[in-house]
């Protein structure tokens, strides 16, 4: 059934490999589970009610990805979007969290109508493949910078904006836990060099038990108030009924409160940075899985996006911000996932893991760093495939660009933007406007507008 359904001999996989992949996926996408909720309650939702609209959300997402893509892509609400509709739209702009999800929701089903259209399609495929190849350098040192941020390894510096921390402060929280991080990269890179199964998968739970042991012997210290939490798991249900606190909300918005011309403009937010990290990650994670064609095509890209609005959608509905592909899906790419098998078996986790959410938000971040790292170094050796030479620089400049901003200003979108933008000018003052694809010439324009107005 599995190899009728997924094609996994066709893909050269297993079934053992792809489930361990999908569990790979989730575990270093476990976090969303505790930082979604904490981020929307800020703007007046239910923490409970977040918790289960984002495990539904992710689902539905990642199920839609597995059964019409058959692609080892997770998807859940994305970090950065959830942070805009809950500190800027709501908290900012002052607006309900109702009409925030009703933004999501129309972005949704703009999104599907784009995606029907193929227009998501066609912007994919005008991106050159250079620039490509970028995205996923980029997208490697971008979610190496969240694990080292994860880790507490890397912390903020009113000097340097970022440094190294400092072990012997705090040591028995903050200090501790950037050890067992640092011990998780080394290990999980040696467990990855050496060939092991489920390497990836491994460094988690080896971190996390780790962990687990110094809190029993009094290494860790819990401490609640400034945030260090216990590492050992506790066992109660969840209060289901609470679902309904958010619910359909997306519908119950009195449009006297809120101002059309602002209320477009926000739509218009959440499709831009929606749109280009979708289509960022899915570059940076089907390069890395080598599922591009010779000219830099993902053949199922179509059903892809479409997955991903579908899930946009449908999680505006339950109650949770936009529903988008993950960078950590390239965490399950890394340890052999191809197919939609990978992707079934991470929305199956987030199925029972509204059963069982305080075992799964008990996964701390410094645990799941080290994933990240390794991928991130993983990602980063597409590097290689970039040709930096004088006469290649129209190319390299713009993805040079593209890979540096990524990490630094903290979003793919922006990398993109910065690689498209400049891709067009440089190449169109250097005498090269026929490398231009007319759709790039039309991006650029619209970046370069979103800068100004947005």
């Amino acid at each position: 059934m599995l190899e009728k359904l997924f094609k996994l001999s066709e893909n050269k996989t297993t079934a053992k490999t792809e489930i361990a992949a999908g569990i790979t996926t989730f575990m270093t996408m476990a976090y969303i589970l505790a930082v979604n909720p904490s981020i929307l309650s800020a703007a007046g939702m239910d923490s409970t009610a977040v918790l289960l609209a984002t495990c539904l959300a992710s689902f539905i997402g990642t199920a839609c990805m597995a059964f019409m893509a058959n692609l080892p892509f997770a998807l859940s609400a994305g970090m950065g979007l959830n942070a805009y509709m809950a500190f800027t739209v709501c908290g900012v702009m002052g607006y309900p969290w109702q009409a925030a999800l009703l933004a999501v929701f129309i972005e949704g089903v703009v999104f599907i109508i784009l995606s029907l259209t193929r227009v998501r399609e066609a912007i994919f495929d005008s991106i050159p493949l250079t620039l490509k190849k970028a995205v996923s350098v980029g997208i490697g040192l971008f979610i190496a910078f969240i694990g080292l941020q994860n880790a507490g390894l890397a912390v903020g510096n009113d000097s340097t904006l970022v440094s190294l921390i400092s072990f012997r402060e705090n040591f028995h929280t903050a200090g501790i836990c950037a050890l067992l991080a640092l011990i998780g990269v080394i290990c999980t890179a040696v467990l990855y060099i050496k060939k092991f199964k489920g390497s990836i998968l491994i460094g988690i739970f080896g971190t996390w038990i780790l962990g687990i042991i110094c809190q029993l012997t009094g290494i860790y210290t819990v401490d609640p108030d400034n945030g260090f939490y216990s590492l050992i798991p506790t066992f109660h249900m969840t209060d289901f009924s609470k679902l309904g606190d958010t619910f359909g909300q997306c519908f119950n918005v009195d449009f006297n409160s809120i101002g059309i011309f602002n209320f477009i403009v926000i739509i218009f937010s959440f499709l831009f940075v929606d749109l280009f990290d979708t289509l960022g990650t899915l570059i940076g994670v089907s390069t890395k899985a080598d599922m591009l064609d010779k000219d830099g095509k993902l053949p199922k890209i179509k059903p892809a996006l479409m997955a991903d609005a579908v899930a946009t959608t449908a999680g505006a509905v339950l109650g949770t911000s936009t529903t988008t592909t993950f960078v950590e899906s390239s965490a399950g790419v890394a340890a052999g996932g191809r197919t939609g098998l990978t992707s079934f078996t991470t929305a199956v986790l987030f199925l029972a893991s509204m059963l069982f959410a305080p075992i799964f938000t008990a996964i701390p971040s410094f645990a799941t760093a080290p994933a990240l790292i390794i991928v991130g170094f993983l990602m980063f050796s597409t590097i290689t495939d970039i040709k930096f030479s004088n006469d290649n620089f129209t190319e390299a400049v713009p993805a040079y660009l593209c890979v540096i901003a990524m990490p630094l200003f903290y979003s793919i979108s922006e990398g993109i933007s910065l690689g498209i933008i400049s891709y067009v000018i440089i190449n169109l003052v250097c005498g090269k406007a026929k490398n231009i694809n007319p759709i790039m010439y039309l991006l650029a324009i619209l970046f370069v507008l979103k800068y100004i107005f947005l």
